[in-house]
């Protein structure tokens, strides 16, 4: 089982390594926007003092880890699962020996891995060029940070594998996936720190929902944002947040399954 796993985890590496030309876009639109978000947020800092708690190499190490973990947790490029229920080729992936929900997440693992050599590293290597970076002072930040990393990328997928199963029941949902980019993208910390929130909105989206865990909590443990005991915290939350939506994928693809074989899928 772990040669499959590995297996599965090289072709989804494979797979986007194939697209130099996209990855290559794709990490020169992630550095453009990285420098127009550090000079607009510098711009508000130097105005309000910081911004949401945050000021200085802090706010610039923020904005370069987000652009580089967006496409590392990429949880808003959808899966081409929905198609493949409403095509209905999705029953080849059923009677296959592995279980779609693993061949789809280890896939999107080694496509994580690819993002991480490529569009993670090329734009926190010009931020570091150009403004600097706030580096951790305790060791045990890098293992965290990693970690916590992989439990974003777990949580994106998962909430990416959710929306796609919901094609079992509304065929068409782009209106889904629209919602979800546009909840997730405010509410991960994506455009601005969630810290700059009312204190009750920020508090219903950390305690609530799991987008704070796809990018806010891996930027505040990379910054010893409150120290080592808030970061042990922050990743215990991702990490159930991870176990919660993976056993509900799980449970949502066996209701789908029962649905299609009660159709005469």
């Amino acid at each position: 089982m772990l040669r499959v796993q590995r297996a599965l985890a090289a072709a989804g590496f494979r797979r986007y390594a194939t697209y130099r030309q996209a990855t290559a876009a794709g990490a020169f639109t992630n550095t453009v926007f990285g420098f127009l978000r550090t000079y607009v947020l510098l711009a508000v800092a130097a105005e309000a003092g910081s911004v949401g708690g945050y000021s200085g190499l802090d706010l610039v190490t923020y904005v370069w880890l987000g652009q580089g973990m967006l496409a590392v947790v990429n949880a808003w490029e959808p899966l081409d699962l929905a198609e493949r229920v409403r095509s209905g080729d999705v029953v080849a992936d059923l009677l296959r020996p592995v279980d779609p929900l693993g061949a789809y997440l280890w896939a999107d693992l080694g496509r994580a891995g690819f993002a991480v050599l490529t569009r993670f590293a090329a734009p926190l290597a010009v931020g570091a060029a150009v403004f600097g970076l706030a580096l951790p002072e305790e060791p045990l930040t890098y293992p965290l940070f990693a970690v916590s990393a992989l439990a974003a990328v777990l949580i994106g997928f998962a909430c990416k594998y959710l929306i796609g199963l919901s094609a079992f029941w509304l065929l068409d949902i782009r209106g889904v996936t629209m919602l979800w980019v546009l909840a997730s993208g405010v509410g991960s910390g994506l455009a601005f720190p969630l810290t700059v929130l009312p204190d009750w909105l920020s508090a219903l989206l950390w305690v609530a929902t799991p987008f704070p865990s796809l990018l806010q909590s891996s930027v505040d443990i990379a910054v010893e944002r409150g120290g080592l005991g808030h970061g042990l915290a922050l990743l215990g939350g991702q990490v159930l947040w991870a176990a919660l939506l993976l056993w509900l994928c799980s449970v949502a693809q066996r209701r789908g399954v029962r649905k299609l074989v009660v159709q005469g899928g």
